[in-house]
């Protein structure tokens, strides 16, 4: 930024850019770990890296992290194949969630508003029984509801209310889930995905 540091800030940037390689490395092997098609080897790894994993749940081969310390996810929650999991701020989903393949459900974004283009972090929270269809992208500071729908390829910007279906760009009520009483579990994931 062109102005001299001090003594301390130049150690906590040191500190700071060993941290942040650290991490880089950390989901690089993550990304090879998510490629081999063994659940409880996969889910080992995760769960060493930091990911809270529910009883039953299962993540997908091809699924991408940034920061993995920062997601839980519920039992019996079934995460897609190819799936992006963002954890640079809290990422919680909850139990008997299913989430599509191709999903990017991010808490971190760049403020176009700020001078110098800073991120801003929000939490994101996905709750009991929501079905996420394919390649929907969830934002940053998002809360989806109880039972809630989003319709495939939809970019989820503001929160979605207890078992409402939303769709489209930018995503909008488009129905309301008639069974208030989800009980169902999810299931058995694919064996070799």
């Amino acid at each position: 930024m062109g102005r001299n540091l001090s003594g301390r800030e130049i150690i906590q940037k040191i500190v700071a850019r060993i941290g942040a390689i650290s991490l880089e490395f950390e989901v690089m092997i993550l990304h090879w770990v998510g490629c081999v098609p063994c659940h409880t080897f996969r889910k080992l790894f995760y769960r060493l890296a930091g990911i809270k994993i529910g009883r039953g749940s299962t993540i997908h081969t091809g699924a991408r992290f940034y920061d993995p310390r920062n997601i839980t996810i519920g039992e019996d929650s079934i995460i897609g194949e190819g799936v992006v999991l963002d954890g640079r701020d809290k990422l919680l989903i909850g139990n008997h969630v299913d989430i599509a393949s191709y999903v990017l459900i991010y808490n971190s974004e760049h403020d176009i508003l700020d001078p110098q283009f800073k991120a801003r972090e929000e939490k994101v929270l996905i709750k009991d029984y929501v079905f996420v269809g394919p390649r929907v992208t969830i934002l940053p500071g998002v809360s989806v509801g109880m039972g809630a729908v989003i319709a495939a390829g939809a970019v989820v910007t503001k929160n979605v209310g207890d078992y409402e279906i939303v769709g489209g760009v930018p995503a909008k009520n488009i129905g309301e889930r008639q069974n208030k009483n989800l009980t169902y579990k999810l299931g058995r994931a694919r064996l070799f995905q």
